[in-house]
């Protein structure tokens, strides 16, 4: 039943990007996070309320608390980094650098999860891998050094770096707590974050000069994160790490849809080459697991 879970999250993932780079045309990337979190703490607490699980809260341990709060503290600096680079970038061009973190999540749950790997599941791996550095055009790179550091693969890259922390801390974290409940908590951690940053960087006037359709995608998104991070964090309970984050990561296939529908972004056949080969060494860690 995980991997149904973990399917759910890809999809709802996917429609997130869509939806959070339409809400962000004007809209200041961090004000819009901020907003985003509002969203998702209504939405895992209703649920929370829902199936009932608010009633294990006197029971958590501190340890359980902790690593929950600390995968909060990554996700929050995940979106952050992730929601910039999709403002500075094409979305077609952040989501594959973004999903570079299957490769470092699969090596941390294999040294911190003692998840073991089989030859299948490292040949999958350096599938994957390949798939992700083809979707990354060589213009790209060379356009970034022109660029400040600030540019936005630097924030791709950060919000690889801090999702597979998240993956990692959030398997620790919800193993001794009902997954909606985790979630629910994490989220507390996030929204704090993503507030706090709003008003170190001086951009709280920006929330009263939110078009209303930016807001409506905004909060679309927000609707559309908890939904993933549901199903997400259900998953990682029942199923393995090393394999779980992969599924997660095919989000790519309905951002890529999506935005060339929607945006007109279209792939090159080097980074389409890429996505067959990052669907294939996904579907083949699932095969595997």
């Amino acid at each position: 039943m995980w991997i149904l879970y973990a399917a759910g999250s890809a999809f709802f993932a996917g429609i997130t990007s869509i939806l959070a780079k339409c809400g962000i045309r004007k809209t200041d990337s961090t004000v819009a996070t901020a907003i985003r979190t509002i969203v998702i703490l209504l939405f895992s607490w209703l649920i929370v309320w829902i199936v009932g699980s608010w009633e294990q809260i006197p029971s958590l341990e501190g340890k359980t608390l902790l690593f929950l709060f600390l995968s909060g503290a990554a996700t929050g600096a995940s979106w952050l980094c992730y929601f910039r680079a999709l403002q500075l970038g094409d979305i077609n061009k952040v989501v594959p650098i973004d999903k570079s973190s299957t490769v470092l999540t699969i090596v941390l749950a294999m040294i911190f999860l003692h998840e073991g790997i089989s030859v299948a599941k490292a040949a999958a791996v350096i599938v994957i891998a390949a798939g992700i550095l083809l979707m990354i055009e060589k213009k790209d790179v060379e356009e970034q050094k022109t660029e400040k550091k600030t540019g936005w693969m630097f924030y791709a890259a950060g919000s690889a770096f801090f999702a597979s922390l998240t993956s990692i801390l959030g398997k620790i974290g919800i193993s001794g707590v009902e997954s909606n409940l985790g979630t629910a908590i994490r989220t507390i951690v996030v929204l704090i974050m993503a507030w706090a940053m709003v008003f170190l960087t001086g951009k709280q006037g920006g929330v009263k000069k939110i078009e209303k359709k930016e807001l409506l995608f905004i909060c679309c998104s927000g609707i559309a994160t908890g939904a993933s991070w549901l199903c997400y964090y259900r998953a990682l309970q029942e199923g393995p790490a090393s394999v779980v984050a992969p599924v997660d990561k095919l989000s790519v296939l309905v951002t890529v849809v999506f935005s060339y529908f929607v945006f007109g972004e279209k792939l090159s056949r080097k980074a389409f080459a890429g996505l067959v080969l990052l669907t294939a060494g996904t579907a083949a860690m699932a095969v595997f697991s």
